[in-house]
């Protein structure tokens, strides 16, 4: 009886952990040069950071802040999950023994390091002493071990960082299952005490430096802010959330478990934290949206864990264009299936139904717009094409920039609209070659937009990390080398008795960030670096024209419309002016035939540039808008022989207009037109 629920829990835990694969206090000493970078007390014994030279300061001829940006980390995730997931914290006030020591049951041997188990294979045995020899950990091929030491992130600084952004994560039912947890698990009290330590390491820094405000970790809630710290040669520290069920949005057979008011608490709650950027989905369909699948048996035992959870396996469908979610776990995942209930079997998927048929909820579009109230940043990453859509069309018709790809997980059939928007994209810490050919082919979308290029390091993020190429692989890494501005010196880093190498370690935790960078440039070209160290100022202007952005005024909302035919119905009302009311609860609808037209007059001159159409299912395919200051002569501003459908928006050279009329020509279904709302704007 005992052997069997021991073996069952550990099915279940399996299953879960699979898916999240989604001594000393400081003593005084001075700095024998005084330079500003060196701290004044730094705690002793401590790790080394392997670096000389002055850190750069400053911005470029162009006024233009320089360095390298993080755009996905997990510095806290160590408290994330129970608290016993992830071994080893990123400080401690009593010293680096204590912070890099492993989870007490993984002494003498590893035996009991379930998730070690799960996610490296074998047998999960290993030596668990971290400080001072670390002789099996941290490692690339590890994701239970912290890699987010503090002065590992120091020497990633010294080698030029200056934006990082600190994704807070959790996941509750990973948490529930686990063996060994020592808090609740519910998911903000985790966020909570994260961002909390966050500041507490600001603070820690600060005090090796002389006091509030002195240290290099400078946590950041304004894009202003972040500029100023990061033109003073420091790291400017963003919060983003990155949790399965945000505000409580979990779904239970299709029925949503929170409401706005849920939503509106939660963005305010993130907000007052310091949260500037989040994820709205993340593995498992949720309350907001539907996500973008993992594959293989990752993606069955994700799959599994989702219908444990809520009721429901991942639906897919054919999809409406080039993009497409990641194809669908089919390979047998027989540790989770066996937790399925008797007789539920995971489904089967058509081979050509690659999208989950999952978009964007109502209560995500207002998670949605809620989000650009507070002129915070969407991450798309994780959300299903059809999710990432809406997304885009929504930002689109409200020209607003704060939109984020952070760590290769959209489809990359996305990204000219990210960068048209003037968004941001990041590459997933890939090994030198496979993120050189990655970056080569987005370099053209790059210098079309002028945006810098940014990479997700996900470290403490359950990922896996570059191996290593070999010391005698073709363009090796040679220490000492230079860091990108030419300004400092970094040799192999060396922490208690264990100095690293990335030629022959990997990317083993996050000190060894300047080493990778090295290897792009001498595996890729300088070129590529290059647009890595313009990728803080690209993200900080996405940032920025985020929190500058004002819902434009409506000029149609309102306004006088009349239309070529509208459909009756004797229940309710489909006249043209419902297309301007500004409630999308109701719309105006045509006769079923294809030519027609709609037309609002603004009641006077207004420079027009964008119009948006909100659609009902009864959409045109080929229509044009045409504007007119006297009614009477019109000239045509825009045209689409492809429309779909959803919102659209046309985008013009602005000009004087007091009429406006859509000439709808083709209908994309059987019906006529049918519009929810439509948005005319001067820009």
């Amino acid at each position: 009886m005992t052997t069997h629920r021991t073996r069952r829990h550990l099915g279940v835990v399996t299953l879960l952990l699979l898916v999240l694969a989604a001594a000393l206090a400081p003593t005084p000493g001075s700095a024998a040069d005084g330079n500003w970078w060196d701290p004044t007390a730094r705690p002793a014994p401590d790790s080394g950071i392997g670096v000389t030279g002055e850190p750069f300061t400053g911005t470029g001829a162009d006024g233009e802040v320089r360095g390298f940006v993080d755009a996905h980390n997990h510095v806290m995730s160590n408290e994330a999950f129970g608290g016993r997931l992830i071994c080893g914290r990123a400080f401690s006030q009593k010293g680096i023994a204590d912070a890099l020591r492993d989870c007490p049951e993984h002494y003498p041997d590893g035996s009991l390091a379930v998730f070690d188990f799960i996610t490296n294979g074998g047998d999960g045995r290993h030596d668990p002493a971290g400080w001072p020899t670390f002789r099996d950990w941290p490692a690339h091929d590890s994701l239970t071990h912290q890699q987010n030491y503090y002065a590992w992130i120091e020497r990633a600084w010294r080698g030029g960082q200056r934006v990082m952004v600190n994704d807070l994560v959790t996941n509750g039912v990973i948490c529930s299952v686990y063996f060994f947890k020592d808090r609740s698990c519910d998911e903000m009290t985790s966020i909570r005490l994260q961002a909390k330590l966050t500041y507490d390491l600001q603070a820690y820094i600060d005090g090796m430096y002389g006091g509030p405000g002195k240290g290099w970790f400078r946590v950041v809630t304004d894009s202003a802010q972040a500029r100023d710290v990061v033109a003073r040669g420091k790291l400017a520290v963003v919060l983003g959330v990155e949790t399965s069920e945000p505000f409580g949005c979990k779904q239970i057979l299709d029925v949503a478990q929170c409401d706005r008011a849920d939503i509106d608490a939660g963005l305010d709650e993130l907000y007052a934290l310091g949260v500037r950027s989040m994820f709205l989905c993340h593995k498992f369909d949720n309350a907001l949206c539907g996500v973008r699948f993992d594959s293989g048996a990752l993606g069955t035992a994700i799959n599994v864990g989702q219908f444990l959870s809520t009721g429901t396996f991942w639906r897919t469908g054919k999809c409406a264009g080039p993009q497409a979610d990641n194809p669908i776990g089919l390979a047998s995942a027989p540790a989770a299936e066996r937790e399925l209930p008797p007789g539920v079997e995971v489904p089967a998927y058509a081979e050509d139904a690659r999208c989950n048929v999952r978009g964007l909820t109502e209560l995500g579009e207002y998670a949605v717009r809620g989000m650009m109230k507070r002129n915070m940043m969407l991450e798309i990453d994780h959300m299903s094409v059809k999710a990432t859509g809406r997304v885009l069309d929504l930002f689109e018709a409200e020209s607003y920039p704060g939109v984020l790809s952070s760590h290769s997980w959209m489809d990359q059939n996305w990204t000219e609209r990210v960068y048209a928007l003037g968004g941001f994209t990041a590459q997933y810490m890939n090994g030198s070659e496979h993120f050189v050919t990655e970056a080569r082919r987005t370099e053209r979308l790059r210098d079309r937009y002028g945006a810098g290029y940014g990479y997700g390091t996900d470290m403490n993020g359950v990922g896996g990390w570059p191996a290593p190429r070999g010391a005698d692989a073709p363009d090796a890494v040679t220490y000492p080398f230079r860091s990108v501005d030419g300004g400092s010196v970094l040799d192999r880093q060396t922490t208690g008795e264990r100095t690293w190498d990335l030629n022959t370690d990997g990317a083993a935790h996050y000190g060894l960030v300047p080493d990778w960078i090295e290897d792009i440039r001498r595996v890729g070209g300088q070129d590529v670096v290059d647009d890595l160290f313009r990728g803080a100022e690209s993200y900080l202007d996405t940032w920025g024209a985020s929190e500058a952005h004002r819902a434009g005024v409506n000029l149609a909302e309102g306004a006088e419309a009349t239309a070529s035919s509208t459909e009756w119905n004797p229940f309710t009302s489909y006249a043209p002016g419902r297309a301007v009311d500004g409630d999308r609860g109701t719309r105006w609808a045509a006769d079923w035939s294809d030519d027609q037209w709609l037309r609002v007059d603004l009641g006077g001159t207004h420079r027009v540039g964008r119009v948006t159409l909100d659609w009902e299912r009864a959409y045109g395919s080929a229509y044009r808008v045409e504007l007119s200051t006297d009614g009477t002569d019109w000239r045509t501003v825009w045209s689409t022989t492809a429309g779909d459908g959803g919102l659209d928006t046309a985008v013009f050279t602005p000009s004087p207009a007091r009429h406006v009329r859509l000439r709808f020509l083709d209908r994309g279904t059987d019906w006529g037109y049918s519009l929810y709302e439509v948005g005319v704007h001067g820009r």
